[in-house]
């Protein structure tokens, strides 16, 4: 009876095994997105560090030699053009002013009194020039005592904000000592460096008409209140960094940039034809970035890509595809290589619908 059972068994496995398909005849090749990269021209927001300087910014320096008897203006402090900063004890000066003044009205009594003889044939005309000589020399001698005594007046050159003063009242201050330094903040150029690639993008950009504006951004990450164009481009290009210097030029109505500061120069490069891929179409492998293409086999290859410029969804392509290839758009984290896979493509544009095409 067990003998029979056991038949009964084994013919039942039998029967099943002989039933049931083999596991590789089950298999179904599965249906992945597939699309191409998008051929669009589009821009991309570059930042850029950025020194930023006043307009004008000059050291304020003693012309003269002598005691610092007055100081009349603060660290800080906005100064008006032809505003006296500091007074230079003028005591000597003055007294050189006055000697000189005496000096000329000398030669000029020694001048009228030789024409008058010259007049009546007493000396001669080669006397009377000296004399004139003598009181043009002296009168030189003058304005040249009345010039050393306005030094011992400083004045502000033109409207600004005054810096650190570096003597205290009294403090005996040389020819060419720096006092201070006066800024112009009204408008300030803020120079930042561009790479060649760049700079020819921006230089070969169709709408020359509105590549000049950009923006800047303050060191706590808030943008500055107005825009500033690209006034000067420098005429070479720096052999150790392959950069060339830009200098933008911002107005500062509420004079709260200051000479010195940092900030980021935000600028609209251009790039015509860019090739766009989304960035979910993409994987690293050892810091690289590779796309899988499908081939007329609907077999996927890896490919490394090199990407150009990053935007807040997609990549700007470089090199290592065409706009022909066929792209993986989804799966790409379950397949692998050598698959193969029953494509359907989608459209560039309806891939990159709804991504952004400019970095933020």
């Amino acid at each position: 009876m067990k003998k029979n059972a056991f038949i009964v068994v084994g013919f039942a496995l039998t029967y099943l095994i002989g039933c049931t398909p083999k596991k590789a005849e089950k298999e179904e090749v599965e249906t992945y997105k597939v699309t191409s990269a998008l051929v669009k021209d589009t821009v991309v927001l570059k930042e850029y560090v950025a020194q930023i300087q006043s307009i004008q910014n000059v050291e304020i320096r003693a012309q003269v030699k002598g005691y610092l008897e007055a100081i009349n203006i603060d660290e800080g402090q906005m100064a008006r053009q032809g505003q006296i900063l500091f007074n230079i004890m003028p005591k000597e000066y003055e007294a050189e002013m006055l000697k000189a003044k005496a000096e000329a009205r000398k030669a000029d009594l020694e001048c009228q009194n030789t024409k008058t003889l010259a007049d009546k044939n007493i000396v001669s005309n080669t006397e009377l020039a000296i004399a004139q000589s003598k009181l043009e020399e002296a009168k030189a001698e003058l304005a040249k005592a009345e010039l050393f005594l306005s030094f011992t007046k400083i004045k502000a050159p033109f409207d600004g904000t005054v810096d650190r003063l570096k003597f205290k009242l009294g403090s005996l201050i040389d020819e060419g000592t720096l006092l201070t330094t006066l800024s112009n903040n009204k408008e300030i150029y803020a120079y930042f460096n561009v790479s060649e690639s760049e700079y020819l993008d921006y230089k070969t950009s169709a709408k020359a008409e509105d590549k000049n504006h950009v923006s800047l951004i303050l060191a706590n990450g808030a943008e500055h209140t107005t825009k500033g164009t690209i006034e000067t481009i420098e005429s070479e290009f720096d052999n150790t960094t392959g950069n060339i210097a830009f200098r933008a030029k911002f107005s500062n109505p509420n004079l709260l940039l200051k000479h010195g500061e940092t900030g980021k120069v935000r600028l609209t490069i251009p790039v015509k034809n860019a090739l766009l891929i989304p960035q979910k179409a993409t994987y690293e492998l050892q810091d690289k970035t590779y796309v899988y293409v499908v081939d007329n086999t609907n077999r996927i290859r890896a490919k490394n890509i090199i990407i150009k410029q990053k935007l807040s969804n997609l990549f700007i392509v470089e090199s290592g595809i065409t706009a022909t290839d066929k792209i993986l758009l989804e799966g790409v984290q379950t397949v692998k290589e050598d698959d193969i896979i029953k494509p359907k493509f989608i459209e560039p544009s309806d891939a990159v619908y709804h991504l952004q095409l400019i970095n933020p």
